[in-house]
């Protein structure tokens, strides 16, 4: 053979101590000892392990780990075994059941109950999420803050950031409070920025209540949820954002038509600033009276004298199905 053993076996992809032992193997014995039976020195001996197991199970009834039970007999100046041996010998006992399990947030099935709001008009609860504008950088977003009066659609509070954060939340609200005045509630998902103290606080000082979504319902939440959908399927929305003021030169910009053009079908096809500040009775008036003219000139296209709908009188979540959907119109 041309070449070292070592390169050999290289060219074969078999390692040194496997042809060692191939080729001088062992004699078999009879009746082998496991390798958790085999005696050495370090071996913790069966009276020691007993001793240990007696600790371990004698705290497990009063409701104490195995690091309690070790820790207390090290204390006393008694050295059984190895805090790794302990846990070992708990392990290995038959009977798991007496072992004390800390209840976790897995284990919490409890569920939340669901956040049921209920406006009759606008000022009375908002709504606020934060959602992600694309950035050219992989993984890298900017955050969209938007606050929604629920009953009226109005955005009352925006703005675009690099990052979430409770201090900007903060200071949205705080913005949006100023302008429009303190709501009865503000709702919002279960996120950190939504939870913050800082926010808390805030909305503490001003006796403003706050509901948040359950965990893992994503239908709490759907008047942001909506708005942002809205946002994103508008025909010239970018898709992608170069830099920070280019995102909030753009929400800026659909902020204000959002809020004073855009017919909101949610709304019976009035502005969201129409519903806001109570004009779209006039607006409504003036769509009746072409209404009815178009009705007085063609009736046989329709099987009934027409009526113009109007914004619901009762805007919330997780209202309970009304037997009466009748819908507020103009006197």
């Amino acid at each position: 053979m041309i070449g070292s053993q070592r390169r050999a076996l290289a060219m074969i992809e078999l390692s040194r101590s496997s042809w060692h032992y191939r080729s001088s193997p062992r004699p078999r014995v009879a009746d082998p000892v496991p390798q958790k039976a085999r005696r050495y020195p370090s071996r913790i001996g069966a009276a020691q392990r007993a001793a240990i197991q007696d600790e371990i199970l004698a705290g497990w009834s009063t409701g104490v780990s195995v690091d309690q039970s070790f820790a207390t007999m090290w204390d006393t100046g008694v050295m059984l075994a190895s805090r790794r041996s302990w846990w070992r010998i708990a392990a290995a006992i038959d009977d798991q059941s007496a072992r004390p399990v800390a209840p976790t947030r897995s284990t919490n099935k409890a569920p939340r109950p669901a956040p049921v709001l209920k406006a009759t008009g606008p000022q009375q609860i908002w709504s606020w999420d934060i959602t992600d504008l694309r950035s050219p950088w992989r993984g890298v977003a900017f955050k969209a803050y938007s606050i929604i009066d629920i009953y009226s659609r109005k955005i009352v509070g925006w703005r675009v950031e690099e990052r979430e954060c409770d201090d900007l939340a903060k200071q949205m609200f705080e913005t949006a409070i100023t302008t429009y005045g303190a709501p009865s509630v503000v709702h919002a998902d279960s996120g950190p920025a939504m939870r913050s103290a800082v926010l808390k606080d805030l909305l503490a000082d001003s006796a403003i209540a706050q509901t948040h979504n359950r965990p893992r319902v994503s239908n709490d939440n759907p008047f942001s949820e909506s708005e942002f959908r809205t946002m994103k399927y508008r025909p010239n929305y970018p898709g992608i954002f170069d830099d920070l003021d280019t995102a909030r030169a753009w929400v800026d910009t659909y902020v204000s038509w959002y809020n004073t053009h855009h017919r909101h079908s949610g709304i019976a096809l009035f502005t969201p600033d129409e519903v806001h500040n109570g004009s779209w009775t006039q607006r409504w008036h003036h769509r009746d009276q072409a209404l009815q003219a178009y009705y007085d000139a063609h009736p046989e296209r329709f099987r009934a004298r027409p009526h113009v709908t109007s914004p619901d009188p009762v805007v919330g979540i997780n209202l309970p199905a009304e037997n009466d959907p009748n819908r507020l119109h103009a006197a």
